[in-house]
């Protein structure tokens, strides 16, 4: 037996979360959102500090990247959430809309910060992104380390340090699936399905018109499929229902519905690596046990303590390379600051006491490929995230370390100011810092690009609809054409935010 809706979501992630709250409002029907995790209403999920022990879990998608070339063969490590509110279940909750530019430099029609200012309004309307209201002394140092930036969070705008925008309400994480799924439910037109893994769109007459579940069972759509599963998720589903390049869907022996070349390509994150500190901060120490200790009690009584912690308290922005020859002296780096001692050593957590600050690449040069391992939903797609394949973004990391560095040095920790243990003094010069960047690069789990929004030979058009086919249309950070300055969850909700509206327009119009 086929169920049926009028409209299908694949993912109830930060995006697909969002476009089924315009959706709702807009009234064009019944609403199936399909999640292939499980529920989001878990004590590890809303504590924040609990997010560490979250990636690794069965609510983590546990992607790995195939051996990266330039990291000495190292894979790496992709968190994506796999439950109901997607990675916004699973992230630090840092809020960044990204810089002005950004949107303008995509270059595409109806996506310029004119444009998306006001969706980006219309999110924050529901999220509600509130300053860290309990910084640890170390990271409200941190925030002074390139001058006084009031009470403002800092921005990719400028150079600038201050506390961290998140989502986090009453000390517990406030995710896409709190703040636009569960109103929307509350309409009565949206029906939430979570073990629900998508093995397949299947169409008709060259419209999309159900979906195959990996479980067992298929669920019509009668006016319309949004594809919301994620950098990662979205282009595989893509080409396992046959949307892609032709030549590798055939070696793969699935039926070519569309020739989109461009499906995969362009993937890319933000490039990071960070210093570590040993001395004051959270940390595993007899001194710290019975803090410890009570920091259960005072999150479930009082939503206050060390579990409110989202691990990254505070930040900044700066510029590392040089003024470029046009003049553009943008930041080109995002540090995040953790008062934690994090383990550097193939642990999580590491005894004693510390906090740790990374530099990322801002804007990074390198893109690489996601595509199919298998047509089999249930293995794994190969992630190529060619991360320092361009020169350019090893130069980038190299003088973001040392300017790193100076930032720490700047911050009035005062007598809580640690000595870095790792690195450490051993790795000073530009050899050593370059093959200290190639070890321990990883990345800050913004996976973008791989269904490319834009004209001509792009995947998805403006208005979000997959080219190729009917019926079919497209909402995550999957369809950035390049990665937005900082964090990319608060860009991720925007987009969900118009791709309702787009969506709600075209159904009603097809009546």
């Amino acid at each position: 037996m086929i169920s049926s809706y009028d409209f299908i979501i694949i993912g109830a992630g930060s995006a697909g979360c969002a476009a089924a709250h315009q959706l709702a409002q807009a009234n064009v029907g019944t609403i199936a959102v399909l999640e292939a995790g499980l529920t989001n209403k878990v004590p590890q999920v809303k504590i924040p500090f609990l997010l560490a022990w979250t990636r690794g879990s069965k609510r983590d998608w546990k992607f790995q990247s195939k051996p990266q070339s330039e990291l000495g063969g190292r894979s790496i490590g992709v968190t994506r959430g796999k439950m109901v509110g997607g990675s916004s279940s699973i992230n630090s909750m840092v809020w960044f809309r990204g810089r002005r530019d950004d949107f303008d430099k995509w270059g595409v029609a109806g996506w310029g910060w004119p444009d998306v200012e006001p969706a980006f309004e219309a999110v924050e309307g529901l999220i509600d992104p509130r300053p860290f209201p309990f910084p640890h002394a170390l990271s409200s140092a941190y925030a002074l380390a390139l001058g006084d930036n009031g009470y403002a969070p800092p921005t990719p705008e400028r150079e600038s340090a201050g506390i961290f925008h998140v989502n986090l309400h009453d000390g517990a994480r406030w995710s896409a699936a709190d703040a636009f799924l569960e109103p929307a439910r509350k309409s009565g037109r949206v029906d939430l399905l979570t073990k629900a893994s998508v093995e397949r769109i299947v169409f008709e007459d060259g419209s999309a018109k159900r979906v195959v579940l990996v479980e067992g069972g298929e669920i019509e759509a009668r006016r319309g499929i949004l594809l919301s599963a994620g950098s990662i998720g979205s282009p595989a589903i893509a080409m396992r229902s046959g949307i892609g390049p032709a030549h590798h869907l055939k070696n793969l022996g699935i039926e070519v519905v569309s020739d989109q070349p461009g499906v995969g390509d362009n993937l890319h994150d933000h490039p990071a690596v960070g210093l570590h500190y040993a001395g004051s901060g959270y940390g595993l120490e007899w001194a710290q046990v019975p803090h410890w200790a009570v920091s259960p009690f005072n999150w479930f009584l009082r939503r206050k303590g060390r579990l409110v912690c989202n691990i990254v308290e505070a930040g900044a922005f700066f510029r590392a390379n040089p003024v470029g020859p046009d003049g553009d002296d943008r930041p080109d780096c995002q540090s995040h600051f953790i008062p934690v001692m994090m383990g550097y050593k193939g642990t999580l957590l590491a005894w004693g006491a510390g906090y740790s600050a990374d530099v990322n690449i801002c804007r990074p040069h390198s893109r690489g490929s996601l595509t199919l391992a298998s047509a089999d939903p249930q293995q794994a797609p190969v992630i190529d995230l060619a991360l320092l394949r361009d020169e350019r973004d090893v130069s980038t990391l190299v003088n973001g370390v040392k300017r790193l560095r100076e930032v720490v040095a700047r911050a009035p920790f005062g007598d809580l100011r640690g000595v870095e243990e790792y690195p450490g003094d051993r790795v000073q010069s530009d050899a050593e810092i370059e093959q200290f960047v190639r070890d321990r690069c990883a990345t800050s789990y913004h996976p973008v690009g791989t269904l490319r929004m834009g004209d001509g030979d792009a995947p998805v058009s403006p208005d979000l609809r997959l080219r190729g086919v009917n019926r079919l249309w497209v909402a995550d950070a999957s369809i950035m054409p390049a990665v937005t300055t900082a964090n990319t969850n608060a860009p991720s909700m925007m987009i969900g935010h118009p791709a309702g509206q787009f969506i709600a327009r075209a159904v009603k119009g097809a009546v």
